[in-house]
């Protein structure tokens, strides 16, 4: 590495790159793979120099799954622009480009938000953005926004992980996502039946 290089790390530029090798052998060999050593050694710096940064491991790979939460927003975002089906199928275009990076961002450093303030930030956002399509596709109706939010949510999750982990091929999952009743489906239904109810039959 050049003198140069290393000069550009010492003036803000290190962080980023470590945040790229680490990204780079997570998307290669899985989180494992990760560590601070040898992504200093990818970098062309010092173990310690990353300590500057980061802690420890895990706070690097909190770091990844944050930058992994701010552009699969801005994926949903983009797709939800033209309607809210088409989140689900970039949600599936996502897991797909980056399973390894997907795996991480919704694996156990989630549940542990609370100690990766950057992550539950970018977390946040991206369902928020979510929700906001969500809140668009129902017309303002604020009382079922979540629920819709939540069966797109769980629907295009659930399909990301059935094609990354083999069990059905993409081009299956793509088919199935874009012949997907709408995710308020249940709700209406539950509705007209509740309308059908005879009084009698009401608790």
């Amino acid at each position: 590495m050049s003198i140069a290089s290393r000069s550009t790390y010492h003036h803000g530029a290190l962080r980023p790159a470590l945040i790229a090798a680490a990204r780079e052998m997570l998307a290669n060999d899985g989180p494992g793979a990760v560590s601070l050593r040898e992504v200093a050694r990818r970098v062309g710096v010092s173990a310690t120099a990353t300590y500057r940064h980061f802690q420890d491991k895990e706070h690097l790979l909190a770091a990844v799954a944050a930058e992994g939460f701010s552009e699969f927003a801005e994926r949903l975002k983009a797709a939800g622009a033209r309607e809210f089906s088409g989140m689900g199928v970039a949600y599936l275009e996502f897991a797909i480009a980056y399973p390894g990076l997907f795996r991480l961002m919704f694996g156990p450093l989630l549940k542990e938000r609370d100690k990766y303030a950057e992550l539950a930030t970018a977390a946040d956002a991206s369902f928020f953005v979510l929700l906001d399509g969500a809140k668009r596709f129902v017309g303002g109706q604020d009382a079922d926004v979540e629920t819709t939010a939540y069966a797109a949510w769980s629907f295009s999750h659930g399909l990301a992980r059935l094609v990354i982990d083999d069990v059905i091929p993409a081009e299956q999952g793509f088919r199935i996502c874009r012949a997907a009743p709408s995710p308020r489906v249940d709700f209406e239904m539950s509705q007209r039946a509740a309308a059908l109810t005879p009084p009698a039959l009401t608790p």
